[in-house]
């Protein structure tokens, strides 16, 4: 003989079940650098490999940020009031960077 047979909203039923684990995500650090009165702050950061870096634009008028080196590890677009660039650098060294619309703002990023 069978036992009475219950039934269970789907929802409650879904409640019921073991939760699946849940993977862990990893994110990688992010540090921030301000773009504010024609200067990179702070001008000079240090960070471990695999740390991202993101400036953002605090002036009213546009700024980029491109690296130093040839060729260019990395180069953003102008970027306006607010707008973010970001980048992940993975390998140890200094790397210098400037706005090239204002070319004595500059900055440098030491990875170790």
């Amino acid at each position: 003989m069978r036992g009475p047979i219950v039934r269970l909203s789907p929802g409650l039923f879904l409640a019921l079940l073991p939760a699946a684990a849940t993977p862990s995500v990893v994110v990688p650090p992010a540090v921030a650098v301000d773009i504010a009165d024609f200067a990179f702050g702070p001008a000079e950061i240090a960070v471990a490999p695999g740390t991202t870096i993101v400036w953002t634009n605090r002036d009213d008028i546009p700024h980029d940020v491109v690296a130093a080196d040839a060729p260019r590890a990395f180069r953003s677009a102008p970027l306006d009031t607010d707008e973010r660039f970001a980048f992940r650098f993975d390998r140890e060294g200094r790397f210098p960077y400037y706005c090239s619309l204002h070319s004595r703002m500059q900055g440098v990023v030491v990875v170790r």
